[in-house]
């Protein structure tokens, strides 16, 4: 009997446990986005299934209690979770997974001039994407770079809104501008370079802090940016962006792939900014705004060659026609007149390059570049009128040896030929040969463990012999998920006044040079810290410090004070210092993402131990760019913004006179918003509003007091003593007030 009731209970526990099952169904995705073909299985369980293509799992006949369930896909990480499978019905758990670290690192070029993982590379490089920037869309990649922390475009004239591009704190002239690796953008077109480059054609930004002069040569002294395009074989077939803004400013940018043939493809890119309307919203009778025309013709070919040997030819052509100044100004009756002032600036700009691996049994690749640059400008009745031509070729060889070597080295040869109606060439065109020798070793200690070497030695022919070694240090944790970076480098820079600093060209002041100036050096030292790691609710976090000192001696500075008349330039008799921490923070969880970054640093002069702040440099700056998706709308809100700190500016303030206006500037932000409808998609709709808090620099001027200084008599005809003279130096923050904005693009495959 007992047996018997046994077997009745064994038999009914069976039954039970065939009937007490239920279904798991969910769907993964990493970051909003489906993952097709994704594998979930029960930990632990015989069931298991792989996702469709939009994502979506199902398990049958899940047995009924607590399961640990398992999501995973080559480059991702598998992410556990605890579910209770409930009876005869259906359970549902979705899965967010997240991007490998090592899976997420970019290839980047800029660091070591060769191709290599972001993790890998022992110089730290910071890599921006397009998506980055049409956050904020912007009619030029120098106002674009307005969100990455660290730099700041810095405007060096109120009227014509010339500007460069601040690294750490230190002016244009220090940072280099280099397309696809190409040194094309320096001297006289520094002001200009990175106008004009359309951005349907950019497949990323890399930017280095701190000194490259080692592989880059001069100019590389605070760092560089490098614009990397897009090959043909990954670009769409068309892609078009248009958008407008509410002061009448109208982009457009158009690129297309072309393909000759199986082996020749090429790229075709076409940027046309106009703004035609004059605003004078401070009642100075001068625009706050100049009036712009520019196109920029872009094209880049590849042919396939024989065991994947590159080759490509690329060229870009740039016609700009600026003007900024009095609101009556008419180019027929006043340019280069002394009626009315207006800053008017004709520009044209043509560029080559290229890369050519030879047909040889070693790697060996040839690269060249060239550009003619011709400006017919006039500031009020001054004329400057200028061209350059600069050459440059360089072979390199990369070769690894072994497990622990990977050799650089390059021959590089630079041709520049500068003239102008100026005194600098008065005595015939500037000519510059400059020959160099580089070579950099990066040593693999072991998997943790990289050092790098470098030195490189260049014959400049004015200045003479010229050395920068460097030394890199990279230490990755097991896991890589910690990774600790040390640079020491030292670097060097020829200067031009009139080709780097706008100033010297514009207002009421003369320009007077004390000496011949000699070429300025520097010593850098960077420390850079990244850490990831897992957040909440699977969010991976990305914390990249640094901290940097970079020393000069021999150090050009303009003088705005000794002479309010004046800009004198001299090698500074002492040092310079540029120092100081810098942090960014990247969150990516689900439909949000946010990169914060801020800088804290200290620029200063030290003679005959006075220190003194270099003026036009804040201490502290912030930037933030923070996107969410709401998928019921299919919409992307996306806030942008940076901040800055007081500055010092360059006032009239002598014994004799005080300046009216403020020493300093205030706390300033300018901050962004925008909606697009469609981000992804193969039309998209975006629109918003730029400067929300409409902010100009204007603002912290005591009334009465005109932000230009005598706008009323810009020629000086009948200057009264102590009065302001008119003075467009006197600038720091953007002029454009809150605008509204509407944009469309189309990307076909």
């Amino acid at each position: 009997m007992i047996r018997i009731a046994f077997l009745f209970a064994l038999c009914a526990c069976a039954t039970m446990s065939t009937w007490a099952q239920g279904v798991l169904i969910g769907r993964v995705t990493s970051q909003g986005k489906a993952l097709p073909f994704a594998s979930v299985y029960l930990q632990d369980g015989p069931l298991g299934a792989a996702a469709d293509a939009e994502g979506m799992y199902r398990l049958n006949d899940v047995p009924v209690q607590t399961w640990t369930a398992v999501a995973s896909m080559v480059g991702y990480l598998p992410l556990e979770q605890r579910v209770e499978v409930v009876t005869q019905g259906i359970t549902v758990l979705d899965f967010e997974l997240v991007t490998r670290p090592e899976a997420i690192e970019e290839v980047v070029i800029s660091g070591t001039m060769k191709e290599v993982s972001k993790l890998a590379s022992p110089v730290p490089v910071e890599v921006y994407s397009p998506a980055f920037f049409q956050a904020n869309p912007t009619s030029s990649m120098y106002d674009a770079l307005e969100c990455v922390n660290g730099i700041r475009p810095q405007m060096n004239c109120a009227i014509c809104n010339t500007g460069a591009i601040r690294i750490q704190g230190l002016e244009g002239p220090y940072t280099m501008v280099l397309i696809d690796g190409m040194p094309i953008v320096s001297g006289l077109g520094t002001v200009y370079g990175l106008n004009g480059i359309p951005s349907a054609l950019i497949e990323r930004m890399e930017v280095v802090k701190g000194a490259a002069s080692t592989l880059y040569g001069s100019e590389a002294v605070g760092g560089l940016i490098n614009v990397i395009t897009k090959s043909a074989s990954n670009a769409p077939s068309l892609s078009v962006d248009v958008f407008g803004t509410t002061w009448g400013e109208v982009t457009a940018d158009l690129a297309a792939s072309v393909k000759i043939d199986d082996k020749v493809q090429g790229l075709v890119g076409v940027n046309a900014f106009h703004f035609g309307q004059r605003v004078d919203d401070n009642d100075d009778q001068f625009t706050d705004m100049p009036l712009q025309d520019r196109v920029s013709l872009f094209n880049t070919w590849s042919v396939e060659r024989k065991d994947d040997r590159a080759l490509t030819l690329g060229g870009r052509y740039i016609f700009e026609d600026r003007f900024g100044g009095d609101m009556d100004w008419i180019e027929a009756e006043h340019r280069g007149g002394s009626e009315r002032y207006g800053e008017s600036i004709f520009t044209q700009r043509w560029e080559a390059f290229g890369t050519c691996q030879l047909p040889t049994t070693e790697l060996l690749t040839m690269q060249f570049s060239a550009n003619g640059h011709r400006q017919n400008s006039v500031y009020g009745d001054v004329s400057y009128i200028a061209a350059q031509r600069i050459s440059f070729g360089q072979l390199t060889w990369d070769k690894s040896i072994g497990v622990m070597h990977d050799l650089l080295a390059g021959a590089a040869l630079r041709h520049t030929v500068y003239e102008d109606n100026t005194p600098a060439t008065s005595e015939g065109p500037s000519e510059v040969w400059l020959p160099g020798l580089f070579v950099q070793d990066q040593v693999s200690l072991n998997t943790q463990n990289t050092v790098l070497l470098g030195m490189r030695y260049d014959r400049n022919s004015v200045h003479g012999n010229i050395v920068t070694p460097r030394l890199n240090y990279k230490w990755n944790s097991r896991d890589q998920w910690t990774v600790v970076r040390v640079s020491a480098g030292s670097g060097y820079r020829v200067a031009n006044i009139f080709t780097e600093d706008h100033a010297a060209l514009t207002g009421a002041r003369d320009v007077v040079v004390v000496s011949d100036l000699n070429p300025e050096r520097s010593n850098n030292l960077n420390v850079n810290i990244v850490r990831k790691w897992i957040g909440r609710r699977n969010a991976l976090v990305t914390l990249d410090g640094s901290a940097f000192y970079t020393h000069f001696s021999n150090k050009i500075l303009p003088d705005y004070t000794t002479d309010p008349g004046q800009i004198i330039y001299d090698n500074l008799d002492g040092f310079a210092v540029s120092k100081g921490v810098s942090i960014n923070v990247d969150l990516a969880h689900e439909d949000l993402t946010l990169r914060a970054g801020a800088t804290g640093m200290e620029v200063f002069t030290d003679q005959d131990g006075t220190r003194k702040r270099q003026e036009l440099t804040e201490r502290f700056s912030g930037t933030w760019s923070l996107s969410y998706h709401i998928h019921r709308w299919d919409l992307t809100l996306d806030y942008t913004g940076s901040v800055y700190s007081p500055m010092d500016l360059p006032t009239q303030t002598t014994d004799e006179f005080v300046d009216p206006r403020p020493a300093q500037s205030p706390w300033f932000s300018i901050q962004n918003l925008q909606l697009t409808h469609g981000r992804g998609h193969k039309m998209e709709w975006y629109g918003g509003v730029k400067n929300l808090l409409n902010w100009t620099p204007w603002q912290n001027m005591p009334e009465g007091v005109r932000f230009l200084g005598n706008t009323a008599d810009p020629f000086e005809v009948d200057p009264q003593e102590g009065e302001l003279v008119f003075d467009p130096a006197y600038v720091y923050g953007p002029s454009q007030g809150i605008r509204g904005f509407l944009g469309i693009r189309v990307l076909l495959k």
